[in-house]
């Protein structure tokens, strides 16, 4: 999908002053972005957004080149970190509206960690809150943070992830498997998705059409 957009403004800043974080969420300090990337990584909060349209299909966008990690790998819809000072509901509106230039009501559906490694270049080591939502137009991104945007089918998406893992930041990879695996259903329902415990729900694309 070509990216249309009207905002090409820097949103993303080394200095962004992030929250240090222990296993459960309680604040432990703040530091800059860049230093809690650095080696293996600081534990601080995060927060990735799933969004879907009216027919089901998640919205999936490529990071943008120019990233220091997972550089022009494809992502889910939306990932970030809270600021200093933000809550969650700030910081993920605040996020959404400067990657992608679209809002959308969020639900909350879990919280995990995890810790990944971007060869020498640094690692992330988050605790991630997840959301999901819905919206019922395409977005307006910001082309200094997304490359490429698309939506798909959750089927097509089961079957890139499976052929293709290696075109997908370990982040999604992880969230996707936690949407997928029937534990929060009840959630997901609220935006309107009715998956299947067999994952029959919309029709299949070949991923080697969708990562080039």
């Amino acid at each position: 999908m070509s990216i249309q957009t009207s905002s090409a403004a820097v949103v993303s800043f080394d200095s962004e002053p992030l929250i240090i974080v222990d296993e459960h969420d309680h604040v432990l300090g703040h530091d800059s972005k860049a230093a809690l990337h650095r080696g293996s990584g600081t534990l601080h909060r995060a927060f990735s957004i799933f969004l879907f349209n009216p027919q089901g299909d998640v919205l999936l966008q490529q990071r943008s080149g120019q990233k220091a990690l997972w550089p022009a790998f494809w992502s889910n819809t939306c990932c970030s970190h809270p600021r200093r000072g933000e809550t969650y509901e700030i910081a993920t509106q605040r996020r959404l509206e400067e990657e992608l230039g679209v809002s959308a009501d969020l639900a909350f559906t879990h919280r995990f960690q995890y810790q990944a490694q971007y060869d020498e270049a640094g690692a992330e080591h988050e605790l991630c809150s997840v959301y999901v939502g819905r919206i019922d137009r395409d977005p307006n991104p910001n082309p200094l943070e997304v490359a490429d945007w698309r939506w798909i089918s959750p089927n097509a998406l089961d079957q890139w992830l499976s052929e293709r893992p290696e075109t997908l930041t370990p982040w999604f990879k992880l969230e996707w498997e936690a949407l997928r695996s029937g534990r929060h259903a009840q959630i997901l329902s609220g935006v309107g998705l009715e998956w299947s415990a067999d994952h029959t729900d919309s029709a299949s694309l070949d991923p080697s059409a969708v990562v080039g």
